[in-house]
């Protein structure tokens, strides 16, 4: 994977109204085509009497799977304004759909961009984001006179304690950057001067929250 890239933490949706049209953006991570394909049928089917259900997705490390839809809107007012979004906003692996309940009240060209374009940025703020970057998850164990001050360690340097296990001793199952694996097992040699156990269980992908 690339050193690090943004994404959405989950599935979401927002609704906005705009002179009587109701908008509702649908935003779901994905990684594969197919995973974007099933949302984007899913969300039609759910509103099989909508106006209009148009949508927008991005794949790939380097964004290969480019892919928007009007849906019988005019050319340009909608898939593509929501793909836009997905670009401007610098996300990887995701798929939007913005629902359209027409009011009665036409928006025009610029109306419409603006609107599909604003769908998408609510529903986006609601999934909210995140930062994927290379980590490596390691399970460490150590005696119960050192888990205070490896406790505190792990609190100071912010790294992901995904599990902890006490029985004989503590094991913790911990996730950091892989960039700092260097430095944590030599703190970790130094903070018991040997003693604690490390032992790697491979990479993952490490998901921080993009403030």
């Amino acid at each position: 994977m690339k050193e690090s890239y943004i994404t959405v933490s989950q599935a979401a949706e927002a609704e906005y109204i705009e002179k009587k049209s109701r908008f509702i953006g649908y935003v779901q991570p994905v990684t594969q085509e197919d995973e974007a394909l099933t949302f984007i049928q899913t969300i039609k089917k759910k509103h099989h009497d909508a106006t209009h259900n148009c949508y927008a997705y991005q794949i790939g490390e380097y964004d290969q799977l480019q892919r928007s839809s009007d849906d019988g809107e005019p050319a340009g007012t909608a898939g593509r304004p929501i793909l836009e979004v997905i670009k401007k906003s610098q996300l990887k692996n995701v798929a939007i759909v913005v629902t359209r309940y027409f009011g009665g009240i036409l928006l025009g060209a610029g109306g419409l961009v603006r609107a599909y374009s604003k769908a998408a940025q609510l529903g986006i703020a609601a999934a909210s984001m995140v930062r994927c970057i290379s980590g490596v998850l390691y399970s460490v164990t150590v005696d119960y006179p050192l888990w205070g001050k490896l406790e505190h360690y792990l609190q100071q340097k912010n790294y992901q304690t995904q599990e902890l296990l006490f029985l004989e001793k503590v094991t913790a199952h911990i996730l950091l950057p892989i960039e700092m694996e260097a430095a944590f097992l030599k703190d970790m040699a130094e903070l018991s001067n040997g003693v604690i156990q490390c032992m790697s269980l491979g990479e993952q992908i490490l998901r921080q929250p993009v403030l």
